[in-house]
């Protein structure tokens, strides 16, 4: 889950089976009681045909978790502070780096780098579609260096340039949950 209205699309799930759930948060659920297997395979085929997937095994559930730590602090503007990527993991998460990211590059076959670079390019593609901010705001706003460090990055991840991107528009845009 990516957006609000992910949140509401499960919530409405989990009501519509009368499953108790305490929250719902970016890419989890907190239950109030353990869930009969009929009804968790119920709650699969809901979730699927709202375009979801329940995931139910720790190792896939604490990938979610970095994923959506790393889509949180960019979409909240976090990553114009200096701290590094893997204490903001660590700390949120309680658990070694290196296992994070050996467990990351295992499973999704790229390092968390290159998941938080793609992610960053997206929110830039999408800044730059809104043509609100110069890109010189973004690259700030991005924990950038510099325009230049965004503009190659950029490059290198889409193709094209800043500017040409915002030419050619939003068709270029991915859904947040396809970036990889």
């Amino acid at each position: 889950m990516v957006c609000g209205r992910c949140i509401k699309a499960v919530t409405t799930v989990l009501c519509q089976l009368k499953i108790p759930h305490e929250s719902v948060l970016l890419g989890e659920v907190e239950l109030k009681s353990e869930v009969r297997d009929d009804l968790k395979q119920q709650l699969a085929t809901q979730l699927a045909v709202e375009g979801f997937e329940l995931i139910d095994d720790k190792k896939t559930r604490m990938i979610e978790k970095i994923k959506n730590l790393i889509i949180q602090r960019i979409n909240d503007g976090l990553d114009d502070t200096k701290d590094n990527l893997s204490d903001y993991l660590v700390a949120h998460l309680h658990l070694d780096y290196p296992y994070l990211s050996n467990l990351f590059s295992s499973v999704e076959g790229i390092t968390i780098e290159k998941y938080f670079i793609a992610q960053k390019i997206e929110k830039a593609k999408e800044l730059l579609v809104y043509d609100e901010l110069s890109l010189s705001q973004i690259a700030f706003q991005l924990g950038y260096s510099s325009v230049q460090h965004l503009s190659n990055q950029f490059k290198k991840q889409t193709g094209l340039t800043p500017s040409h991107f915002k030419q050619i528009g939003a068709q270029k845009r991915k859904p947040l949950d396809q970036v990889h």
